[in-house]
């Protein structure tokens, strides 16, 4: 049953996902015969048409690490709210120890944000906004609030009709 509603998701959303590779972070652990190392992997997945996921995962070779990294992506697959080419309006948002803010921004701007939001918000296809990274700089942490930011953005036309209890 899970696996059909995973198939109709894909389809409706499509498969012409880009990929990226945001973060890869070696770890190691002293063992008796010496240091074992075992990767972790933040993958971002997009379509450019406001349709993005992430993905995080460990292993113990970072081929590994990149494909379960990619395959949760694939499962995280969020649909944002967008204003022509930038959002609806301005979000600041906090997840653990990192914060960020989201301005829209006037057409031509370009997306004017640190490298985490950046790719976020690229490969979800907005192309106008100002974002700040302010607290932490641990990256899974900056993409998690950048992604609980896109979520809480609200179409304007779709709530001010819900205020008036008109139908949409």
């Amino acid at each position: 049953m899970a696996k059909e509603m995973d198939r109709k998701r894909q389809d409706e959303i499509g498969s012409d996902f880009e990929e990226k590779v945001l973060y890869i972070n070696r770890c190691s652990k002293v063992v008796k015969g010496g240091r074992k190392f075992s990767f972790s992997a933040l993958i971002l997945v997009g379509d450019g048409q406001g349709h993005v996921g992430y993905g995080f995962a460990k292993a113990n070779e970072v081929s590994d690490a990149i494909r379960k990294g990619s395959e949760a992506a694939r499962k995280n697959i969020f649909k944002i709210e967008m204003e022509g080419t930038t959002i609806p309006h301005a979000i600041c948002v906090e997840w653990d120890g990192s914060k960020v803010l989201l301005k829209p921004a006037s057409e031509g701007s370009g997306i004017i944000a640190g490298s985490k939001a950046r790719s976020v918000l690229e490969l979800c296809g907005v192309k106008d906004v100002i974002a700040k990274n302010l607290g932490s700089s641990n990256p899974i942490n900056q993409v998690k609030a950048t992604f609980k930011a896109l979520l809480q953005l609200k179409n304007r036309e779709k709530c001010l009709a819900e205020r008036r209890g008109e139908a949409v």
